[in-house]
């Protein structure tokens, strides 16, 4: 089997939540472009529909879901128009999530949960939703979380987030020892230092220049570094990975 074909994702159906901007445009994008029909999900309806318009433009296939992820109602409808349209999803990129930054002393209760119900529970409750649907269908399928480096090392300042991401790393492998025998794969993605609008005011500042001093490859990463570990956990190219913790940093956790 070549490698266009170990990667290709025709006939696959792909939801990925948080695809309004930054990491989360791209991959659907990235997805649409090897062939998977695209459900978009974010909150911000507006933004989803040049997304989509895009994606047609390119040859590809979409249709948008205005939902919040916190929205347990909202999930099932997602998960609904999916199916009306394409079939089962199966490929989930959970990639909708938040951040803060305060000092653990000076964070307030509703601040934390929001931060923990965004990056963590949600997180679950879609890849339940996912695999119960992928179970009822018999499709086997794949799980991407989108985790952190910041959940597998200490940072100042990121407490929720960072507690919210090293959860999601127990939570990828639980999930696919849960899983694994009826072929659903668990993975997950830690990217290091993005460019994106959530972290863009703070990498473009003097602290994001000591950041990338402290990176050995003496760079930000690109959005473009993150697909082929996106489409190596997507596609039959990783059919053997489940409750891998990809790393992809430029060196950061060396």
């Amino acid at each position: 089997m070549s490698a266009a074909e170990i990667f290709d994702l025709h006939g696959k159906v792909a939801l990925v939540t948080g695809a309004s901007s930054g990491l989360g445009a791209h991959f659907a994008q990235v997805l649409a472009a090897s062939g998977a029909s695209v459900v978009l999900v974010a909150r911000r309806a507006e933004r989803l529909t040049p997304l989509q318009a895009q994606i047609a433009k390119s040859g590809g296939k979409a249709i948008t879901v205005s939902a919040d992820v916190r929205d347990r109602n909202a999930m099932a409808g997602a998960f609904d128009a999916a199916e009306k349209a394409f079939g089962t999803v199966t490929i989930l990129v959970n990639n909708a999530g938040v951040a803060h930054a305060a000092r653990a002393v000076e964070l307030a209760e509703e601040e934390w949960r929001r931060v923990l119900s965004t990056d963590l529970d949600a997180v679950f409750f879609w890849a339940q939703e996912a695999a119960r649907r992928m179970l009822a269908a018999k499709s086997g399928g794949s799980i991407v979380n989108i985790a952190s480096v910041l959940g597998l090392t200490a940072e100042k300042r990121v407490i929720g987030y960072a507690v919210s991401k090293a959860g999601l790393v127990h939570l990828t492998r639980t999930l696919a020892l849960e899983l694994a025998r009826h072929n659903i794969r668990v993975n997950a993605i830690c990217p290091g230092y993005f460019p994106t609008e959530m972290t863009q005011e703070y990498l473009t500042g003097p602290k994001g220049e000591g950041l990338v001093a402290r990176i050995p490859q003496r760079r930000l990463g690109a959005h473009a570094d993150l697909e082929g570990p996106l489409l190596l956990l997507a596609s039959d190219a990783g059919a053997y990975m489940t409750g891998s913790v990809l790393v992809v940093d430029g060196g950061y956790m060396l």
